[in-house]
């Protein structure tokens, strides 16, 4: 069975609860998952297939996520990886693609992965943190504006690529090379 790893960068939640969600649908297709966040994760090497999450706030990924990212890159480029954010908030922001980060699409490019899918997020003023959230927690950009069908039907993408390619990244034999983190393979080379 194929472990997949759903990691993610939340502030007030909403970004937590997705992962949940892609979590779910994916173990429901068979898959061994893990939902954790980016501070707590485990390290990529010890999976099949990872996904990192983040919620996007003023334009910018929560730092946990992208130090996740940049921590864990060389491992994440030997095994399928997707990305997805959160955060537009208001009327149509269910369907729209937030700009991407200069530090993710720099990220992108290195590990050689595809733009983060987004997700519309969810601003509740009991939940908002700092004062700009709670100021736009009040307007138009209050509500939940998550589209659940196109969270799953997301995970289900990811679970049939997976099912797709059978052949597993993860090696449990302790003795074998490629059960080594990346970092650890380059030094014996």
């Amino acid at each position: 069975m194929k472990k997949v790893l759903v990691a993610y960068a939340t502030r007030m939640g909403s970004t937590g609860e997705i992962a949940e969600a892609i979590g779910e649908q994916i173990r429901s297709r068979g898959f061994e998952v893990d939902v954790q966040p980016c501070h707590d994760a485990h390290d990529a090497w010890t999976y099949d297939a990872v996904i990192v999450g983040s919620a996007v706030y003023v334009g910018h990924w929560d730092k946990d996520a992208v130090d996740y990212l940049k921590h864990q890159a060389p491992d994440l480029a030997e095994r399928p990886t997707w990305l997805f954010q959160s955060g537009p908030c208001g009327e149509g922001s269910e369907h729209e693609q937030t700009d991407v980060p200069r530090a993710i699409r720099k990220l992108d490019f290195e590990i050689g992965l595809e733009p983060p899918m987004t997700f519309g997020g969810r601003l509740d003023h009991s939940k908002a943190v700092g004062p700009v959230s709670r100021w736009m927690s009040h307007g138009s950009f209050a509500g939940d504006f998550r589209d659940w069908p196109t969270i799953r039907a997301w995970a289900d993408q990811i679970a049939d690529k997976l099912l797709l390619n059978p052949t597993s990244t993860t090696v449990t034999s302790p003795a074998a090379t490629l059960s080594q983190p990346a970092s650890a393979r380059k030094a014996h080379a």
